[in-house]
């Protein structure tokens, strides 16, 4: 599993919602006082007016944000009216003197907030990937204020009753599955968010999401801040022995670039393990670059997360027990296809076995390397990736040098990713020039669909930079939604080292499946056929959203894809059939530490999220060793992907008792991959099937009952446990 996470930005926020008011805006729909014997008047409530870039769509192709207009100043206004013609257009909705129908309520519920969504998305999107100090500042003062905005929704008892008398009725309405599905999703989240408490409890649960809202937001913020600081600064070039002298160019740019000229920066990627300890023969560099990386959130400096962490851990457990749940991860679950936390730890603790034995093999085969190449120490953790690539050059003959010249990254973008979509849902791709973006790296294209029709606009962002989030994601700056009249907007985001100027813009293989994986979440936003937006495109539950992205990885390999991609940027040759052969042979190997870190992860997660609301703040770093002794797995060699203080998934995007999603979703992909292969795999009419029953669904359908639809079946681990070599394959 790569960098790679689904951080839904616009989503997230709007989840977190806020209320506030704000000055600088018109009204609409002003009441006059009618004498007291007059005829009722009609209902006309009162509705401020936006002003400003974001209270009209924008005038560009799918109303694709203007940034050529939009300033880091336009926000927090536009925020803030959004925020508060979102509460008017609520409580006109609650207020209505009409009796609550659908039309009414819900589809007007599906309306609000029109001006919000689009400050918001945008909002999200530079914070994420382009932010600076001022941009922080508006995201800690604005925050808390959505906050507030969605406990004013789903704690308001008038909007509620009308609700619920809908819920109530619902046989009688006669409304399609998918206006049930929404119905049903909006009873079911008012009452998970305590429509049902009496008085004195929701205003507790108010300060806790307003103060988890606040906490998430700094979390965010310091951990950004941290990784950047804890950069490797080394002088001497030599500690770098072992780096391509691309890597070395981009490492002394990268000291340029922070004012330290002659000197040498490896920046921090968002996981425990870093690129260049594969490569690093020098092993005091290698200990210190992981040491930087572990240590980052807590070197007990402006930059330390543990305090942040202490507090939400124990808030989300209060705030479970004020709902009625024993813990956080059975009350964040209730909507997940796995559904409780039992299930989730079932799956995970079913592999356990299987990979402590793999890493009990792969640790004594490194041990062997060590001694072979005089060595007189054990593994470490700072040590595996460097004996692990020498393992695989001895044993696969392939060597990362080898490959990354076949792998030019607009051609792996253009000619394998947009391609495989061509080849599977017959979508075209062009790019254009005439779309403003938010930095000089973004590039822009237009989706056309099969019948050549414009389907979406699509961003690629794909190089690191100090003031980006660490991993990659995709999200929309519109959704799609056939009631509003949108169609999709969407990015991705990656973190690849920049290439020094002058050199190619290669990028590992790694990098290929990330991007791969990125865009089969693109593909989830983009061929979505929703009318109402809350079920649309990635609307989904976090153990359902992330199985597009994984499935579509696995065209990167598709022998008819890779030939059309991964040519030598030189030559222009295909890649030999022989070195292809090896990095399929090779894709099983330390298969112990690859899903074992991801395994190690999900659990940590679980245990945070598993505490009682009685429990104290927990000492951070005890409770982490405490939970990862307790996997049964090699954490002494095998750290987690993400450490507790800087496991932002968990913190502040969302994957709280959510992170087993990667795997439980990884199962989902190989079982339908089987499908894939079973039924003649890379062809128009299976991908038009996956299209038509997966991609365009949204939240249309219980999950469970999606799967079922489209393969036939329930979902097996066989097949992924397989993909993995940690069983050994069946025969016919």
């Amino acid at each position: 599993m790569q960098a790679k996470f689904l951080v839904n930005a616009a989503l997230a926020a709007m989840a977190a919602g806020a209320l506030a008011g704000c000055a600088g805006m018109a009204e609409k729909g002003a009441m006059a006082t009618a004498p007291a014997d007059a005829a009722p008047a009609a209902y006309n409530p009162v509705i401020p007016v936006g002003t400003g870039v974001f209270a009209q769509e924008s005038t560009l192709p799918f109303h694709a944000p203007d940034f050529t207009k939009i300033k880091d100043s336009d926000f927090q206004p536009a925020i803030e009216q959004g925020i508060a013609i979102k509460r008017a257009e609520i409580e006109a909705i609650a207020n209505d003197p009409a009796a609550p129908t659908f039309e009414n309520t819900i589809v007007a519920m599906e309306k609000s907030g029109q001006m919000l969504d689009r400050a918001n998305a945008v909002f999200s999107a530079v914070v994420g990937a382009n932010t600076n100090d001022s941009l922080d500042a508006i995201d800690t003062a604005t925050s808390p204020q959505l906050a507030a905005l969605n406990d004013s929704i789903y704690l308001n008892d008038k909007l509620f009753a009308r609700v619920k008398a809908l819920h109530d009725a619902q046989a009688t309405l006669g409304l399609t599955p998918d206006q049930a599905m929404v119905l049903g999703n909006a009873y079911d989240r008012f009452v998970h968010s305590g429509a049902n408490l009496d008085p004195a409890a929701k205003e507790q649960v108010k300060a806790i999401n307003t103060r988890l809202s606040s906490l998430s937001t700094e979390f965010s913020q310091k951990l950004t801040a941290g990784t950047k600081d804890g950069a490797l600064v080394v002088k001497d070039k030599a500690a770098l022995a072992g780096l391509s002298a691309a890597e070395i160019a981009a490492a002394a740019k990268g000291g340029t670039d922070r004012g330290l000229a002659g000197q040498y920066v490896l920046p921090l990627q968002n996981t425990t393990q870093q690129p260049a300890l594969a490569s690093l023969s020098n092993r005091a560099t290698r200990q210190a670059l992981f040491e930087k990386s572990w240590n980052r959130s807590e070197r007990g400096d402006a930059n330390d997360t543990r305090a942040l962490i202490q507090e939400m851990a124990q808030l989300r457990a209060q705030k479970a027990r004020l709902l009625g749940y024993p813990d956080y991860a059975s009350y964040t679950m209730y909507d997940q296809m796995a559904k409780d936390p039992a299930t989730a730890l079932s799956f995970m603790n079913g592999m356990v076995p299987a990979l402590a034995a793999a890493q009990t093999r792969e640790a004594a085969e490194l041990n062997k390397a060590i001694r072979a190449s005089g060595g007189k120490f054990d593994v470490e953790p700072y040590d595996w990736d460097f004996y692990s690539e020498k393992v695989r050059k001895a044993k696969y003959d392939l060597d990362e040098s080898q490959i990354k010249p076949y792998f030019e990254i607009t051609r792996v973008l253009e000619d394998g990713v947009f391609y495989a979509a061509n080849q599977l849902y017959g979508l075209t791709f062009k790019k254009r020039t005439d779309i403003p973006t938010y930095h000089p790296d973004v590039s822009v294209y237009t989706v056309y669909d099969q019948d050549g029709s414009e389907l979406a606009l699509f961003y690629f962002d794909p190089w690191k930079r100090d003031n980006k989030q660490g991993g990659a994601w995709m999200s929309n700056f519109v959704e799609q939604s056939k009631l509003l009249g949108m169609k999709p907007v969407i990015y991705n985001v990656e973190n690849f080292t920049k290439p020094a100027a002058g050199q190619p813009a290669l990028v590992s293989f790694d990098d290929v499946t990330t991007m791969f994986h990125e865009f089969g979440h693109a593909l989830h936003g983009m061929l979505s056929n929703q009318t109402y937006p809350s079920i649309a495109g990635t609307n989904t539950a976090r153990d359902f959203v992330e199985f597009p992205s994984q499935f579509n990885e696995n065209w990167a390999t598709d022998p008819k894809v890779f030939a059309s991609y991964a040519k030598h940027y030189q030559t222009g040759k295909v890649m030999p059939a022989a070195l292809m052969a090896k990095i399929e042979k090779a894709r099983t190997f330390n298969q112990g530490y690859a899903l074992g870190e991801t395994v190690t992860a999900a659990l940590l997660d679980m245990k945070w999220h598993a505490l009682p609301a009685d429990a104290p703040k927990q000492d951070v770093d005890a409770f982490e060793k405490a939970a990862l002794a307790a996997t049964g797995l090699k954490v002494d060699d095998v750290p987690p992907r993400y450490r507790t203080s800087y496991f932002r998934h968990i913190w502040a995007n969302g994957y709280s008792a959510a992170y087993y999603a990667y795997l439980w979703t990884e199962m989902l992909d190989h079982d339908a991959f089987q499908w894939f292969t079973d039924h003649g795999g890379l062809t128009r009419a299976n991908g038009q099937r996956f299209r038509d029953m997966v991609l365009s669904q949204g939240h249309s359908q219980d999950y469970a009952v999606m799967y079922r639809n489209f393969t036939g079946r329930d979902p097996s681990v066989a097949p992924m446990l397989k993909a993995r070599g940690l069983t050994a394959p069946t025969t016919d």
